[in-house]
Formats: structure tokens, sequence, C-alpha cells
């Protein structure tokens, strides 16, 4: 079983900047691809980034360029990083850590003015 906690959402102006982290606890040994969604009001839970063991990324079209997904392994545990720059309004949603078919809480990013 895979422990997942996230932060670094808030409320941003249009153009800035926020990190999201998420960190895995437990069985990280099982770890091979992590990735973040997102889920808007009345919108459908959506893939925005992922990364794998060995670094591979896919990004979401519509993040490509401002968003960059990285991980970090440190002792018994697994931080998987998501920078967000040039955020746009159309961005705020709720961003869920997905490890392993575990979701973490989510965590909310409103950007607006």
């Amino acid at each position: 079983q895979v422990q997942l906690v996230e932060s670094g959402g808030g409320l941003v102006q249009p153009g800035g900047s926020l990190r999201l982290s998420c960190t895995a606890s437990g069985s990280i040994y099982s770890i091979d691809a992590m990735g973040w969604y997102r889920q808007a009001p009345g919108k459908q839970r959506e893939l925005v980034a992922s990364i794998t063991s060995g670094g591979r990324t896919t990004y979401a079209d519509s993040v490509k360029g401002r968003f960059t997904i990285s991980r970090d392994n440190v002792r018994n545990t697994v931080t998987m990083y998501l920078q967000m720059n040039s955020l746009k309004p159309e961005d705020t949603a709720v961003y869920y850590c997905h490890v392993n078919d575990n979701w973490g809480r989510g965590t909310q990013v409103t950007v607006s003015s």
C-alpha cells in the first residue's frame, strides 16, 4: 500500500506560478509511473502529466511548455512535483496525485485576478 500526501495548492493571479508536491510512502518499491490529474467543476478528471521511474514524462497538450513534472527519491519516500508556470484561469481545478491506483485527497488550485 502507498500513502500519499499532497501540498502546494492555493490562489494565484493569471501568469503566476505554483508548485505542487506529492510525497509517497509505504510500498514505494512497487512504484513505477506517477501522475497528476485535475478536475474542474462540472468536468471529468483529466491527466495533466505523468512520469515513469525512468524519468519519461508526458503532458496534456493544454499544459505543454508551462508545466514541468519531476520526481525525487529520498530514503523511504518518493516525492513528485508539478511546477506550474504561466497559469491561466482555465487551470483552476482540484489537482490529484495518482500512484499505483492510489489517489491523494486533492489540492485546490485557483487562478484568478
